[in-house]
């Protein structure tokens, strides 16, 4: 977990309460996690009604918000005040907006617990607001979690439901779903409602429940793409022209790029073995692999060209000189150029 996200969230389930908290950054996950488990337990079902109030920022401007949040409690020790979308606040970006918010902050009201979640971006730190932001309240900033990352994610997220992974299975999940923690965390909830409780999830049950075909996906073409096995790149690439819909190829090139721009790195160290591949790309060893193999069957001239073909396919795929040429075909030129 993120440590600013776990130190806020200790603090909450030790009820240390701070008057005002500002989530910030383009990592939704936990901004959520955490104004969710606000609104959930700070106050008892019967305080709620008098002393907790929701809104969201395309409907309120500072001063309304700023009305709710002087009020005091009905019945109640505290009350809660979260803003949802606090980066479409109608006159946040306004001086007058701006300076209302931080005269508040600089004097809060003690018994208030003021949420503002700014998704997707953070306060700018060239204005006044923004740069007395982490001194006057309570704020955590998250960013996208690098690849490197989602690994250990993974593995807390289902062990906090109680269910153990294999790392083929954390690999499919994390290279499919990519780096939103929101979507890969319902991802993993659809895989653990079809799993018995006590067995351990498989990239097979990942595939089932995610919806990705057992033997025609971009991992196996992936595959089949560094061992430069033509007869089974062509059998997925003829899947795919026949269900674009399904399998969008524009994801399949920034996986297949992103995948060969750490190989460029990996062809440039002189230790090739998988924990020093591993080391060097900081990746978990098991993921090292997939490297060791494709370095085995691409120089690093080879890996130069193929990245320049992937950009070139990326850019057909967006209209730039493709001609008539329908994403399934754009896809099989790439693979028959990748596999000279």
């Amino acid at each position: 977990m993120d440590s600013g996200a776990k130190k806020i969230l200790d603090n909450l389930k030790s009820r240390k309460y701070e008057p005002v908290y500002v989530l910030q950054g383009e990592e939704t996950y936990y901004i959520d996690l955490i104004s969710n488990y606000i609104e959930s337990n700070v106050l008892t079902d019967a305080e709620r009604g008098f002393n907790q109030v929701i809104v969201y920022g395309k409907d309120v401007t500072v001063s309304a918000i700023l009305t709710h949040a002087r009020r005091f409690p009905m019945m109640a020790e505290r009350q809660v005040v979260i803003v949802k979308e606090a980066q479409d606040i109608v006159d946040l970006q306004k001086e007058e907006g701006a300076k209302m918010l931080l005269d508040y902050l600089k004097r809060p009201v003690p018994s208030t617990l003021l949420v503002l979640c700014h998704m997707h971006k953070s306060f700018d730190k060239r204005k006044e607001l923004g740069k007395k932001i982490e001194q006057l309240t309570e704020s955590a900033t998250f960013k996208k979690p690098k690849d490197n990352e989602l690994g250990n994610f993974i593995q807390e997220y289902v062990a906090g439901r109680e269910f153990t992974m294999d790392d083929r299975a954390k690999q499919v999940l994390a290279e499919y779903v990519g780096n939103d923690l929101n979507r890969l965390a319902n991802e993993i909830d659809k895989v653990i409602i079809n799993t018995p409780r006590g067995q351990s999830i498989t990239a097979d049950l990942v595939m089932a429940h995610v919806g990705i075909s057992k033997e025609y996906n971009i991992f196996e073409l992936h595959k089949a793409l560094i061992r430069k096995d033509h007869l089974q790149a062509n059998k997925i690439v003829n899947y795919f022209e026949a269900n674009t819909k399904r399998n969008p190829v524009i994801p399949m090139v920034a996986f297949l790029y992103s995948f060969f721009s750490k190989a460029l790195i990996a062809s440039s160290s002189p230790d090739r073995s998988d924990s020093g591949i591993a080391t060097l790309l900081k990746i978990n060893r098991y993921f090292a692999t997939d490297y060791s193999v494709a370095l085995r069957y691409y120089s690093g001239k080879q890996i130069v060209t193929t990245l320049s073909l992937l950009k070139q396919t990326d850019l057909k795929l967006k209209g730039v000189d493709s001609g008539d040429a329908s994403e399934g075909q754009i896809l099989r030129e790439l693979v028959l150029r990748m596999m000279l």
